[in-house]
């Protein structure tokens, strides 16, 4: 499922060295944002069939879309962490990497000999980011977690929705993603505290040791989706309320919800700006509205949030959708339409900022990615190549820690990668 290689280029972690024990999302999330900004990352799988995201969703061949893009720029070895062989190069590799990112439930790196605790003993600027349900401490450490449960704990599942249904979830898995950002804020802000401490170990142990301080980045589901939960906690400390569902609109900020226009299509409007209500009142042809003193401010809007959002979606029912965005885009009210993949892929905006990569199959079929974000002016990340085969890269990285080709045919033979 591997595309050709591109024209390599230095991005800004060129020369830092990942090492990624985990599967799925949160974990190889974080760690192909470093691979897509130039780091060498190494993923260990498991010899038989490997990370279950190979599999996910719409398949091409037998391999998950989803992973052209998940694993673009990382080299696959497998290793059976069942054989104590295997265990031992993990941990060569682990000792030698700069940064090492795990999403395995909690224990099973304790279990392995490969705890952060057990490098950080011999090398001490090890940097281990560990993203698990609960994080590596407390009565809920030792349960497994996912991203569903990170969002209901978190907070997000509870505002979700609509006040008389149930809550609902985003259509994508939205807490392991966050996870896997704070994954990558974390690696980095570690990284730069070893480098001004010291820097990489030079492999040597006693007195003749020089490195910089390491240090474990525990992240937590749950608590990653927290985190965007805004003034939550205050709010409910110091008021006592407790936010709940609003359906498409932005609790108390007014008017800011989703509306319906003539002709079936959802549109987004946020005026909730003092001086954008009165312009989209008045574009939307509500004088009386417009210079109510009453609704001046967002404080005396939100307890007529009912009467606003009802005069809206009134006038949106008389537009279809390209009216309604321009009509309130020449009145420099903030307006988007609800977008679809569709949608995005023949937009000008997406493709004025070059947001699709045009990439090729190893049989030479087409297929666009989703390009590289953050977008950097002198250092921009790329896409080297799509995601590897399974174990691709054994004979790469085995020969770069010293195993000769008998060595590594031996291993296979027995089963370790």
């Amino acid at each position: 499922m591997q595309a050709q290689a591109k024209t390599k280029t230095a991005g800004p972690l060129a020369g830092i060295k990942v090492l990624e024990l985990g599967t799925l999302i949160a974990g190889p999330f974080c760690s192909r944002m470093l691979a897509e900004f130039g780091a060498e990352v190494i993923k260990v799988e498991a010899p038989d069939g490997g990370d279950p995201l190979r599999q996910w969703r719409v398949l091409k061949d037998g391999t998950s879309l989803w992973w052209s893009v998940q694993a673009r720029n990382k080299k696959s070895i497998t290793l059976n962490m069942k054989q104590p062989q295997a265990r031992e190069i993990a941990r060569q590799l682990a000792l030698d990497a700069d940064i090492i990112i795990e999403n395995y439930r909690p224990g099973v790196l304790e279990k392995w000999q490969l705890a952060y605790e057990d490098l950080k003993a011999v090398n001490p600027a090890t940097i281990m980011v560990r993203l698990s349900g609960y994080g590596q401490t407390g009565p809920m450490k030792d349960l497994p977690g996912f991203g569903a449960i990170g969002e209901s704990m978190g907070g997000l599942r509870y505002v979700s929705g609509h006040a008389d249904r149930p809550p609902v979830r985003v259509g994508i898995s939205i807490g392991d993603s966050v996870a896997a950002l704070h994954g990558v804020i974390g690696a980095m802000m570690a990284l730069r505290h070893r480098d001004v401490s010291g820097g990489r170990w030079n492999g040597k142990q006693g007195e003749d040791c020089i490195a910089g301080q390491g240090q474990m980045v525990d992240v937590a589901l749950y608590e990653s989706v927290f985190n965007l939960m805004e003034s939550l906690v205050p709010e409910f400390d110091h008021a006592g309320v407790v936010r709940e569902r609003t359906g498409g609109a932005l609790p108390g900020i007014v008017p800011s919800n989703t509306y319906t226009t003539g002709d079936g299509e959802n549109i987004v409007i946020a005026g909730n700006g003092d001086a954008i209500f009165h312009r989209l009142m008045k574009a939307i042809q509500r004088d009386d509205l417009a210079n109510d003193a009453g609704l001046v401010r967002n404080d005396g809007r939100v307890p007529r949030t009912a009467e606003i959002d009802e005069a809206i979606q009134a006038w949106c029912s008389t537009q279809d959708i390209e009216s309604a965005l321009q009509i309130l885009k020449n009145a420099d009210v903030p307006v988007g339409k609800i977008y679809s993949v569709r949608d995005m892929m023949s937009d000008p905006q997406f493709l004025a900022r070059q947001m699709f990569e045009q990439h090729a199959f190893e049989d030479g079929t087409p297929v666009k990615l989703p390009a590289i974000t953050p977008k950097m002016s002198e250092t921009p990340g790329q896409t080297q190549w799509l995601g590897p085969r399974l174990g691709q890269h054994n004979h790469e990285v085995l020969s770069s820690l010293g195993y000769s080709d008998a060595d590594i045919a031996q291993m296979a033979e027995d089963k370790i990668i």
